[in-house]
């Protein structure tokens, strides 16, 4: 800009400014209505002066300058020129050298030119009488300046000038009470309209109800000073001016309202601006807030997975039953505390997801592609390798279980039988080693030879035990039972045992018949007994035994086999006591024959050592026995009758339960075919259902609770039902899956429908199309009933090479991953892109140029001005420095950033 300040020094110049334009039309014309031959009115003379003096100084105060009498100060054309230069932007050519006054002249007609140019008539005014301080010629020439390029781009609703600064006033001032423009003089005498203007713009500024109508002095001078002091608006008339003129001068307050109307259309229109950059970054802002949350929850719930997992994998086998059901019960509280809240995290984290796709489609953003390993296929991967491991685990526990329930018994068993064996083979080896047949009669050769033949009868019946001892050894360690090798020292010692009894049994036996040919006497009856006897006294320990043998059950058959079996052992016992009677009366017999003969006896019988005494004593021995066992095997039925009951019990449930489920995942499927009312309407029908769903978690724990008594009671299979609670737990939750991801979608399409525009009509049109070609009711579309669709709606894409190239760029919009298959989501982002707009990266770039002022770059000082705060600081965050010639120390890229938004580049 071209320096007139300096007085006596030499001018330094600018370049030319550019040439004239058009006329300025036919508003310059009617607003001419200045007498030029005829004085003003002093009261409108002294409103002008004041008015536009305070006018051009509120520009020229850009500059560094300011006139004090508006007549004198224009004389020399210096600031008169100064004044053009700053108001239009443009060079005026050089003024002149010297203080003459044909230099002041051609200073004045440079003006004139320059006025004249932008198509202004000048009419009666020269530079001469601007020259000699004509009063009424320049203010008729400022005015003239005024009209130019403060009030002729005024432009509200097609009109112009005058008439659209009034149609301004009128819009803005019309909700205010007691304020009716309808002019520039008399409307804004009482100072209403002034305060009215402000307030509908900065309504902090005025307390405007507490302004009187009668008060006008007060309201003009309040008005004035908040202008000045807050909006940046010189004070360009004096209330009394105003108050105590009939019609205050029209010209005056239009140049004072002009100020008022350049001063809120520029605050609007960045306003404007920084409104849509803020309404970009809050969308980028909450996008980022939402991917945050999806990786920091995916996060959390993969680790979950992964520290979980190699917990279940544990197979390492515990020595005790105790143990085993610690281990049962952790997995419970895995069951009912731990998992369910991971549920319902997984099921929110699919629902986050899509929703963050959904508001990034409707932004014109990107999709979000979480981060290596945080895909929602990886955790339904890691989802389904935890399920699976659980699944494996709790079979494990169950046959760990049965494994040492199993092994207790046996190893009970064991022990019984081994002490049994054990207490029948003492002594008989030193028996065995006798050799009382050296030194005997031939009768006592004779008993010696029955006794042995008895024994080895007694030692027969116990080779089936000794088997036995054996196979319960073998099985245990084939179930691998912790103490093993105790069991394995055991029953080698009694094999070993059995086998040196077998040895000694053939020695001593070859010894007798060696003598047997000198022996002639025997006793019959004592044999006789000795025969029965044995089998007899076998008989009642084997009785004995199985009275006193453990027994396990799962099944209420298997108790009712068991007591089946005792009852035809009960049967038994008649016979059995005439058999003991009998063998009783072959002992007395033989006494009664001694007796009678005077036969003395030695005592006891010499073919056996089984006396009526110890015969007599396991009977009675087996009598005790038989009603203990009934007690034990009533018992045992009792018990398999409860867990029956609990069988039908869980069974009458579930077979409820589980329909129930699979009916609701129908009726969900349908609900999202079907087009029923609004998508309000649907969607408060579906959070309707879910709460149905809800209020129906009772009956689940109902049968958590059954399945836990049946757990605890150790039963592991039920005939009556096909379902287990692990079916029902997958239904269920797939159940409350279904129904939130179902709700997500429908919530999803009223945000489509609501970002996009999309009428309920269109909404309705693009459901019925979509189901129309859905003829499996599957919820998804194949390529070729995608095609019949778009067809249906107008869309070109016949079987030719162009409609084939057509139908292709359209399934990699919809089907982006190859999938084969079109979701009605995707369908509707499709069809909501074809049919509205979004922001776009070009509009984000001019709304920062507005901001910039026009500049290719912008300052972070503006920014914070312009934008609330946290939105300015993530813009300074992340904007690049300004690399372009006109680049300044500071200067921030807003055209890159503004491409990243819509990824268009890396942010």
């Amino acid at each position: 800009m071209v320096d007139y300040h300096a007085a006596g020094q030499p001018y330094q110049y600018g370049g030319n400014g550019p040439g004239s334009t058009g006329g300025i039309g036919d508003y310059m014309a009617q607003e001419d209505d200045w007498d030029r031959d005829l004085l003003l009115d002093p009261a409108w003379e002294k409103q002008q002066r004041k008015t536009f003096t305070a006018w051009c100084n509120s520009h020229l105060r850009k500059a560094g300058t300011q006139i004090e009498n508006i007549e004198e100060d224009f004389r020399d054309g210096l600031k008169l020129m100064l004044l053009l230069e700053v108001i239009s932007g443009e060079r005026l050519p050089k003024p002149e050298r010297g203080k003459m006054r044909v230099h002041k002249i051609n200073n004045v007609n440079k003006a004139l030119d320059f006025i004249a140019s932008k198509g202004v008539k000048l009419v009666s005014i020269g530079a001469e009488e601007i020259v000699d301080g004509n009063a009424k010629m320049t203010l008729g020439m400022i005015w003239t300046i005024i009209l130019r390029f403060a009030i002729q781009d005024i432009s509200v609703e097609e009109t112009s000038a005058k008439e659209g600064l009034l149609l301004w006033c009128q819009r803005k001032t019309a909700p205010y009470k007691n304020v009716n423009v309808q002019n520039f003089h008399i409307s804004w005498k009482d100072g209403l309209a002034f305060n009215a203007l402000i307030h509908r713009h900065r309504p902090e500024l005025i307390e405007y109800d507490k302004l009187r109508k009668d008060d006008p002095v007060t309201n003009l001078n309040n008005a004035f000073e908040v202008a000045e002091k807050y909006l940046d608006i010189p004070k360009m008339l004096d209330a009394e001016d105003i108050v105590n003129t009939a019609r205050p001068d029209e010209k005056a307050i239009m140049t004072y309202v002009s100020s008022f109307y350049h001063a809120f259309s520029g605050a609007q229109k960045a306003e404007t601006a920084a409104n849509r950059i803020c309404k970009v970054l809050a969308v980028n802002q909450e996008n980022e807030h939402l991917m945050e949350d999806y990786e920091r929850l995916a996060s959390d719930l993969l680790e979950w997975i992964k520290r979980t997992i190699p917990w279940l994998e544990d197979r390492v086998p515990q020595k005790t039953i105790q143990e085993m059901q610690q281990k049962l019960e952790d997995f419970r509280d895995y069951r009912r505390v731990h998992k369910p809240p991971k549920v319902q995290e997984k099921c929110q984290l699919e629902i986050n997801f899509n929703t963050l796709q959904t508001k990034l489609r409707l932004s014109n953003r990107p999709a979000f592609m979480p981060s290596e390993g945080k895909m929602v296929s990886d955790i339904n991967n890691g989802w389904q390798h935890l399920e699976q491991a659980e699944k494996g685990y709790e079979e494990w526990l169950l046959n760990e279980i049965r494994r040492l329930e199993r092994l207790d018994h046996l190893a009970e068993k064991f022990r019984q039988k081994a002490s049994i064996h054990e207490s029948w083979t003492e002594g008989k080896e030193a028996m065995l080693r006798q050799k009382d047949y050296e030194t005997a009669t031939l009768s006592d050769i004779k008993a010696l030879i029955r006794k042995h033949e008895a024994f080895e009868s007694d030692l027969a019946a116990h080779q089936d035990r000794v088997e036995q001892i054996a196979a319960i050894a073998q099985e245990l360690n084939e179930l691998d039972y912790y103490d093993s090798p105790s069991v394995n020292a055991r029953c080698q010692k009694i094999c070993d045992q059995w086998d040196a009894l077998g040895s000694l049994t053939h020695s001593r036996r070859e010894a007798l018949e060696k003598t047997e040919k000198q022996l002639e006497t025997i006793d019959q009856l004592h044999l006789e007994y000795a025969k029965r006897a044995a089998p007899f006294n076998n008989w009642m320990e084997s009785a004995m035994e199985d009275l006193q043998d453990m027994f396990i059950v799962h099944t209420i058959e298997e108790i009712e086999g068991l007591i089946a079996a005792h009852d035809q052992f009960k049967s038994t016992l008649p016979d059995a006591d005439k058999e003991r009677e009998a063998i009783l009366g072959i002992q007395n017999e033989a006494q009664r024959i001694a007796d009678y003969n005077n036969i003395k006896l030695s005592g006891n019988n010499p073919y056996t050592s089984v006396t009526p005494q110890i015969i007599n004593s396991k009977w009675e021995r087996v009598q005790q026995l038989v009603p203990k066992r009934d007690h034990a095997l009533l018992d045992e039925q009792s018990k398999q009758q409860s867990n029956e009951h609990l069988r039908r019990q869980f069974a009458s449930q579930a077979n409820i339960v589980g329909p129930w489920i699979q009916t609701k995942m129908e009726e969900i499927g349908r609900i999202s075919i079907e087009m029923n009312g609004t998508l309000e309407d649907q969607l408060n029908h579906l959070k309707q259902y879910e709460q149905s769903i809800v209020e129906y978690k009772p009956n689940i724990d109902v049968l958590e609770q059954q399945h836990q008594l049946i757990q605890e009671a150790l039963i592991f299979d039920n005939k009556h039902t096909n379902y287990t609670m692990e079916h029902i737990r997958v239904g269920w939750e797939q159940l409350l899956t279904t129904i939130a991801r179902t709700i997500n979608e429908v919530e999803n399409q009223i945000l489509t429908r609501d970002a996009k525009g999309i009428s309920q009509e269109q909404m309705q049109e693009f459901r019925a199309s979509f189901n129309h070609f859905d003829k499996d009711h599957g919820g998804t579309l194949g390529p070729d009933e995608f095609k019949a669709c778009l067809i249906s709606l107008g869309y070109d894409v016949e079987n030719d090479r162009q409609g084939d190239a057509e139908f292709n760029r359209i399934m990699s919009v919809v089907d982006p991953n190859n999938s084969g298959i079109v979701t009605f989501q995707a369908f509707i982002d499709f069809m909501s892109r074809e049919t509205t707009d979004t922001d776009t990266a070009d509009q984000v770039i001019a709304s920062f140029k507005v901001l910039a002022g026009d500049k290719n770059y912008i300052t972070a000082e503006e920014l914070r001005r312009e934008l609330p705060p946290d939105q300015a600081e993530y813009c300074i965050a992340r904007m690049a420095p300004y690399q372009g010639p006109d680049a300044i120390p500071g200067a921030l890229d807003y055209k890159s950033f503004s491409t990243a938004l819509y990824g268009e580049s890396d942010l």
